[in-house]
């Protein structure tokens, strides 16, 4: 895994082909592996780049995000330190709130958006509070429990049962996240802006996905964005819930490869 030093981050990434830079950004509390089938893939023509968030996963810093919009702009220097001029931004769930931090940060650096699991509008006081609540139990608990609490919200109840793999994996990306990052990231994101605004002025082409039994981010959500972004088109993936681009890998692939427009390898393992 590459690592690069960026202002005050030890940054470390992962990435996989050659040409058009695609920056994909993960979840909470996920790290850059959350994108292995993508990397494992292979769109002809497109370069993929699934870094760990600031505290997440191998990346470190001394200091907590200041605010939700500081993971774009470290998000930002890592493209300059990397000399990517142009590129596209993948996020999902928290990932893609922070890819439209990057949109609304530095626009004119987008080639496109892909909004996968998330939503745009801000927090009702209960969700609010909720992160706050949990973020005070994981700086006391840490991230074992949690983890499998929350499984049954990621992924349907089918894939549990049927994919234990995937299961057994997600858990222990969630369990060997930092506790510190994952609080710091929780608090910063219930005081986010409200995005709601900001679609209509998106000129960008953006694929929003999202999985058919998501909870935490159902398709009314997504339809939403969808109506507010012009140059956009939603895929609703079958058989998945939170985190489609695992879930149902292959799906997912192909709706992303459509929307690039390019001819798409799979590696056979996913």
């Amino acid at each position: 895994m590459p690592q690069i030093h960026v202002s005050d981050l030890s940054f470390h990434y992962q990435e996989s082909g050659t040409g058009t830079p695609i920056l994909l950004i993960h979840g909470h509390p996920f790290d850059g592996s959350s994108w292995a089938p993508q990397l494992a893939a292979t769109f002809p023509g497109y370069r993929l780049i699934a870094p760990d968030l600031r505290n997440f996963g191998h990346t470190t810093s001394p200091h907590p995000p200041a605010n939700f919009s500081t993971y774009a702009r470290d998000l930002i220097a890592l493209a300059d330190a990397l000399r990517l001029d142009r590129f596209f931004v993948a996020g999902l769930s928290m990932g893609g709130q922070i890819a439209l931090e990057v949109a609304a940060a530095a626009p004119d650096r987008l080639l496109g958006l892909i909004l996968c699991d998330t939503f745009a509008q801000l927090d009702n006081l209960q969700k609010k509070e909720s992160r706050y609540s949990l973020a005070d139990r994981l700086d006391a608990e840490g991230m074992s429990g949690y983890a499998v609490e929350v499984l049954p919200k990621m992924i349907c109840a089918s894939s549990i049962t049927h994919n234990t793999k995937l299961a057994f994996d997600l858990v222990r990306m969630m369990q060997r996240a930092p506790a510190a990052g994952a609080s710091a990231a929780l608090r910063v994101r219930a005081e986010r802006q409200d995005y709601l605004p900001l679609l209509a002025t998106l000129k960008l082409p953006t694929l929003i996905v999202v999985g058919e039994h998501d909870q935490f981010t159902p398709v009314s959500d997504a339809e939403l964005m969808h109506h507010r972004i012009h140059d956009s088109r939603l895929a609703v993936i079958p058989d998945a819930g939170h985190v489609t681009n695992l879930e149902q890998p292959a799906a997912f692939n192909r709706a992303l490869a459509a929307f690039l427009g390019a001819d798409l390898v799979e590696s056979g393992n996913h």
